[in-house]
């Protein structure tokens, strides 16, 4: 299956290759950083709901008397609708574009944070919790495609990495920490509330802002919508999303008609050669969130059975995230200058061997701590050059699908793995945990030699290079005259 690179993902036309050389032309420019940084506020708030419920878990227990198994649904409800957000809106955004999907999913995402602190009782919590999943989860995947879709073939890899640098990296550091925040300038039992209104205000800006952002020119020209295109280059090369008199500049010719895809489209992913890259990718993601959402949910539990107060397991658990902020960069700048599948076969290898250090290694709390923060540093390298690889893998015609399809699998390994690694926990203790957790990344290692190399590649045809040298005048005079 690994020769299954060697595949044709996708018509390599003259259009096509004319805007891989423009967007190379192009490079980073002042509209390519307002792209990322809109895109990356909105990331970064989706990351603090996500944990929102286990911040405000606590009070809502204190204030509606819920359990731990109401706490828990309201975690399933919002990753199950997160997993199904990002399937639908991939198979939308294939057909009607990133933008109009990027902008409705955040206002999805909004009505239910305003729903949230509204609700007055569990049902309404958990409808609203179902509706803020559903955006979070086609946001976030709709960013992952939009950005790798805008940047040159060099950089595509650091714009996409950079998404789980706001989300993974920064997002779940920081996100007790806003909670703290709310919870000092609204005191009392009705905190939990205002933390939501807060997460909707910052949106409801984002909201307002990405007007300014244009479809990806990869979309229009696969849709054929040449002039559309080539404005936004031109947009892309002046600098700025509102330049003043712009010049519209012909970077492509619409000279090769481009056919629209089917509606039907979507299908492709599970017929070959899309399969065979597919299901070995989807089976990797799920290993790596399955383990790193058993980490997570379970690491202050461990901290408390160790002798430490709740408090100072939250610290610790803080500790131990440092090392995801410094993972989701480290991958970002690889995603510039290393192949997908080097940087994910040894990252996964060195997270297998950080797990197993916990679970043998971990004999005081500074050996929990430092083999922890690397477990976290090479766990978020993997997540977020998954998040670099996926786009990679298909076409224009159905990336945001795929995309989406990849990542759902990794949410929906929130909904069963925590609770077999909670099992393992009770009858092994620590070694159980992260043994699984370990056994889980050398399945990734196993996995991700199944799918193709893409670093460098066309993003339409895995058998081209991105970047096409021009050959100097004289020589294509010389080649004239033969």
């Amino acid at each position: 299956m690994a020769a299954e690179g060697m595949v044709q993902s996708g018509k390599s036309s003259p259009v096509i290759r004319q805007l891989e050389t423009s967007l190379s032309r192009i490079g980073v420019t002042g509209a390519h950083k307002q792209i990322i940084a809109l895109v990356l506020i909105g990331v970064l708030f989706d990351a603090f709901e996500q944990n929102t419920i286990g911040v405000s878990g606590p009070m809502l227990k204190a204030s509606w008397g819920l359990t731990g198994a109401d706490i828990g649904l309201l975690n399933t409800i919002t990753f199950g609708s997160a997993a199904i957000g990002r399937l639908l809106s991939g198979i939308l955004g294939d057909r009607y574009g990133r933008r109009v999907m990027l902008t409705f999913n955040l206002l999805l995402f909004t009505i239910g944070s305003l729903a949230c602190a509204l609700a007055p009782n569990f049902a309404a919590l958990a409808i609203a919790r179902g509706i803020v999943g559903f955006g979070i989860g086609g946001e976030i995947s709709t960013a992952v495609t939009m950005l790798s879709e805008f940047c040159s073939p060099k950089f595509r890899g650091t714009a996409a990495g950079l998404v789980n640098v706001g989300a993974g990296g920064f997002g779940n550091f920081l996100a007790p920490a806003f909670g703290l925040l709310i919870f000092t300038i609204f005191p009392g039992e009705d905190g939990w509330r205002w933390l939501f209104a807060a997460l909707a205000v910052p949106a409801l800006l984002v909201v307002f802002y990405r007007r300014f952002v244009p479809e990806t020119p990869r979309f229009l020209a696969s849709q054929g919508r040449i002039a559309e295109a080539n404005k936004v280059l031109s947009i892309l090369e002046s600098g700025t999303l509102r330049p003043k008199n712009l010049v519209v500049r012909e970077h492509l010719k619409d000279d090769t008609a481009q056919e629209a895809p089917a509606k039907g489209a979507w299908k492709e992913l599970f017929r070959a050669p899309f399969i065979g890259r597919t299901i070995p990718v989807a089976i990797a993601i799920l290993m790596s969130y399955g383990a790193q959402l058993s980490v997570l949910t379970l690491m202050p539990i461990i901290f408390v059975s160790m002798g430490y107060t709740l408090q100072g397991s939250l610290l610790y658990s803080m500790i131990i995230q440092s090392g995801s902020v410094l993972g989701a960069i480290a991958a970002s700048m690889f995603g510039y200058y290393f192949p997908r599948k080097r940087v994910l076969t040894v990252g996964a290898v060195f997270a297998c061997l950080a797990a197993i250090s916990i679970a043998y290694l971990g004999t005081n709390i500074y050996l929990v701590l430092m083999f922890g923060a690397i477990f976290q540093f090479f766990v978020l390298l993997l997540n977020t050059s998954i998040w670099i690889y996926a786009p990679e893998l298909f076409p224009t015609r159905i990336r945001a699908f795929g995309v989406a399809f990849i990542l759902a699998t990794g949410s929906a390994a929130g909904s069963f793995v925590p609770t077999i690694s909670g099992a393992l926990f009770d009858a092994y203790g620590m070694i159980g945990v992260f043994g699984l957790a370990a056994a889980m990344y050398a399945v990734f290692a196993v996995c991700i030699q199944m799918g193709p190399e893409t670093y460098g590649m066309s993003m339409e045809d895995l058998t081209q290079p991105a970047e096409v040298e021009t050959p100097e005048p004289s020589v294509r005079r010389a080649e004239a005259r033969a």
